[in-house]
């Protein structure tokens, strides 16, 4: 049975520089950003401060000022406030994603306007 040999001046595999010569990662960069942008955690970040601040203030801002110390009103307005702020990070959210959208289809298919044109 025959083996080879390893001269000492010729580089194992685990040696061989992927930078010299004909490999896959030889050209490539490798990909060192973060999978979500700092703009979306800064949007999540902000909403569930809203989701907590905005609410329990509501409540105590207008139990005893507003409705003269009922809780339950006051308690049902911070409900509602708490809904508020959701539906508007779901806006938000769905506005972020359309754009995003027309972004791709902007740079790599056809625009709306070039569908109008034909």
């Amino acid at each position: 049975m025959a083996t080879r040999r390893i001269i000492s001046e010729e580089k194992t595999l685990l040696e061989k520089d992927d930078s010299i010569g004909s490999s896959p990662a030889a050209g490539e960069k490798s990909d060192t950003s973060p999978a979500v942008p700092a703009s979306v955690i800064i949007k999540l970040l902000a909403f569930t401060l809203g989701m907590i601040i905005i609410p329990i203030s509501s409540y105590f801002l207008t139990v005893n000022s507003v409705f003269n110390g009922n809780s339950t009103y006051a308690g049902a307005l911070a409900a509602i406030m708490a809904n508020a702020v959701l539906i508007g990070y779901i806006f938000v959210a769905m506005a972020e994603d359309q754009s995003d959208q027309e972004g791709v289809a902007g740079a790599g298919g056809r625009s709306k306007e070039g569908k109008k044109d034909r």
